[in-house]
């Protein structure tokens, strides 16, 4: 490949690329032209103010401004710039923006990319750190991804761009923030949907994760190793579609599952993958699925009690270990 960039340069190019490749794709959202964690920092000096729009603080309005441009022809990239704020967009979001194009038999396609960040960590309180994903995967019609690669974060937000469904694409602040690199090509090249990759091979247990918790799960991994135990390590990369295939495989060979993320516990993607498990593979499993994520409860102020809050390598450790 060639040259390692920052997950944050990673996500800045695939905008630019798409945006030179395509004279309709165009990005909104609050404070766009400076780019408040930096994923759309420069962009506007390249494009000018009529493709980076600096819009309202008005999650509800903009979502559907960028609902009413994809139905006229455009590709709007939407920057919820918390995930917690999609809360005030739902009904655009959930109602309309997923559903519109099959209720209208795909008379209009709904080619919007809404990009939000998530995770707590930071200190920024309850309402500025929450991972939202269980809460979408309700909704029929949505794209949910989560990369934890650079590599992954440009392909997948390319392939985002080009899709004509609505995508929800979740970048996790630890990764951008957190100076996390990696090999990217200098050409174009996109990553399919629905297909999960394999971190870490292994034979005993089968770890499921996204984002920020891939590291987590193989941090874990490394630890348990020097006790016997070799697990293997699996990005799903995007949530919806969920990659069935790659994690049952894995199942089929280790007999054991242990789903991680930072998402609440209840109804999450973790208990999605758990049902899976127990209705259709419930033959290959050896052990009860053990799901790690964040509990029931708002993300705390405290800084100790957010650590304590957050899904981590000893979390995992802990399932992994239950489970054999």
């Amino acid at each position: 490949m060639g040259r390692s960039i920052p997950f944050l340069k990673a996500l800045n190019e695939a905008m630019a690329e798409e945006m030179r490749r395509d004279p309709d794709v165009f990005v909104l959202g609050e404070d766009v032209q400076v780019g408040v964690f930096g994923q759309t920092s420069g962009l506007v000096k390249e494009f000018g103010e009529h493709r980076i729009l600096n819009t309202p603080i008005a999650e509800n309005a903009i979502t559907g401004v960028a609902i009413g441009a994809a139905m006229n022809g455009m590709r709007p990239v939407l920057e919820i710039m918390f995930a917690d704020f999609i809360m005030l967009a739902m009904d655009q979001i959930c109602n309309q923006m997923a559903q519109w194009r099959y209720i209208t038999g795909s008379q209009y396609g709904l080619p919007v990319t809404v990009r939000t960040s998530v995770g707590a960590g930071f200190r920024s309180g309850y309402g500025h750190s929450q991972s939202v994903q269980s809460q979408l995967i309700q909704t029929p019609g949505l794209i949910i991804v989560e990369p934890s690669t650079p590599f992954d974060a440009k392909g997948l937000l390319k392939s985002a761009i080009r899709c004509n469904d609505p995508v929800i694409f979740f970048e996790h602040r630890k990764l951008m923030l957190g100076g996390v690199e990696g090999e990217v090509p200098e050409e174009d090249y996109t990553v399919p949907f629905g297909k999960a990759v394999i971190r870490k091979p292994g034979k005993d247990v089968t770890v499921v994760a996204a984002g920020a918790m891939v590291y987590e799960a193989v941090n874990a991994a490394r630890e348990l190793g020097n006790e016997g135990i070799d697990v293997e390590v699996i990005d799903l990369r995007t949530i919806v579609p969920l990659d069935r295939d790659t994690v049952f495989e894995s199942l089929e060979k280790t007999g054991r599952l242990v789903t991680v993320e930072e998402s609440r516990i209840r109804g999450g993607v973790g208990a999605e993958i758990a049902a899976l498990a127990c209705s259709d593979y419930f033959s290959l499993l050896k052990a009860p699925v053990k799901r790690v994520a964040a509990p029931m409860v708002p993300v705390p102020g405290s800084p100790i009690l957010e650590d304590f809050y957050l899904p981590n390598k000893d979390s995992i450790v802990r399932a992994v270990r239950r489970v054999m």
